[in-house]
């Protein structure tokens, strides 16, 4: 009988967060299936962000927690998480590879390189360097990549403008990257009915109408210049209310923010969400926004396509590959960074779209119905995994890699 493909993914840690349920879906897609053994390496999921240790568990997933691994630089122990995975790797008999998220992506192939695993895949679901970073860790993260891309035999992107950036940063070769969107249980999405018991508990009245927001409570995320926005819009369309679903270390900022501006009873945080209540969430919203200033392609806006709402985001990375201008949502430009002041950012075109929308519920709807149809089966978790285990199986051939 053939012996099953070893697989160790690794990721600096399973946090609740795009990145982080892309890969627990990968892992438990491909460990469902007869050609594949998958192993999880993973550090522990510091911070507020909440985990997805358990949910892992319940998978049945072969999680094995890397104690060092962290997500902001720390050399001793980045030391020990690479000789950690280094042995991990060399003797678990590994034949791919597969690394997630910046740090992980750095040290796991070096690791599984040194290792002698035969064949290394990574995946960039956020590049490392971006705009708004300082241009020291940007030169960094841009040589890291650089040096690491040598040793890998495919780069996996979540969008083709990634990849295209990547390439400009001469990380490396356009042939070397691959596109496959980020997978999700669309299921739960697609079929979600308004959950008004929620809207209750939430004290959001049957007459107010919801605009809301998936996204950690952290820095480049764009809370702030939703709260600006969301001060205007209630101005002239008082009867909204803001819902803001995540948490994080910019909460009480936030709060503070939303008081200041004379809000605070229209703005809603709910903390931390159990990813599966994510659809109940969105069922909720009348309009989503999503004015991050750093993302792949974000969950949030195929999630909420799914639910049939319409969405306004600031035009970055992938946004245009799924959100058409005008059709079924909006896209804003970001500020520009070359602007000595470009944290100060003039809201008024948001205010002006979100006004557009909550005035005009036909609107409404048929910008959500045609964000219903570009999403499936493009991110449904089963397709993202055929494509990875195609991907898989060309490596395997083109390597001569046999178990």
């Amino acid at each position: 009988m053939q012996k099953k493909i070893k697989v160790a993914h690794i990721i600096t840690r399973l946090i609740l967060g795009g990145a982080q349920e892309n890969t627990l879906l990968t892992v438990d897609g491909l460990q469902k299936t007869d050609n594949y053994e998958v192993s999880l390496f993973t550090g522990p999921p510091l911070g507020p962000e909440g985990s997805l240790i358990e949910e892992a568990k319940k998978r049945g997933i072969n999680l094995i927690l890397v104690d060092a691994s962290r997500r902001n630089i720390h050399p001793w122990l980045d030391f020990k998480s690479f000789f950690e995975f280094y042995y991990l790797l060399r003797n678990g008999g590994y034949h791919i590879v597969h690394t997630h998220s910046s740090k992980a992506g750095i040290l796991g192939r070096l690791a599984a390189k040194c290792a002698g695993v035969p064949i290394i895949i990574h995946t960039i679901h956020g590049l490392p360097f971006f705009p708004y970073q300082n241009k020291f860790m940007n030169f960094a993260a841009v040589n890291l990549e650089r040096i690491t891309a040598l040793i890998t035999d495919k780069i996996i992107t979540v969008c083709d403008n990634m990849a295209k950036k990547a390439h400009a940063a001469k990380v490396a070769p356009l042939d070397k990257f691959i596109t496959i969107y980020s997978g999700m249980e669309l299921d739960g999405f697609l079929n979600v009915k308004e959950n008004k018991k929620l809207k209750e508990s939430l004290g959001i009245k049957d007459n107010e109408l919801v605009i809301g927001k998936i996204a950690r409570l952290f820095e480049l995320k764009g809370h702030r210049f939703l709260l600006k926005s969301a001060k205007e819009t209630i101005d002239k369309f008082p009867n909204v209310k803001f819902l803001f679903v995540g948490n994080g270390n910019l909460r009480e900022q936030l709060e503070k923010q939303a008081s200041n501006l004379g809000i605070k009873d229209k703005i809603i945080f709910t903390g931390l969400v159990p990813r599966e209540k994510i659809p109940d969430y969105i069922s909720i919203m009348d309009i989503v926004v999503h004015v991050s200033l750093r993302e792949g392609l974000a969950r949030a806006i195929p999630q909420a396509f799914a639910c049939g709402k319409p969405v306004v985001a600031f035009n970055i990375d992938g946004a245009d590959e799924i959100i058409k201008d005008r059709q079924n949502g909006f896209l804003l430009p970001a500020p520009d960074v070359s602007e000595e002041k470009w944290e100060i950012y003039d809201c008024r075109q948001l205010t002006y779209y979100l006004l557009e929308l909550l005035r005009d519920e036909n609107l409404r709807k048929e910008m959500g119905e045609k964000g219903k149809k570009v999403v499936d089966p493009f991110f449904r978790a089963e397709y993202m995994v055929g494509q990875i285990d195609n991907l898989y199986r060309q490596l395997l051939r083109k390597k001569k890699v046999i178990p």
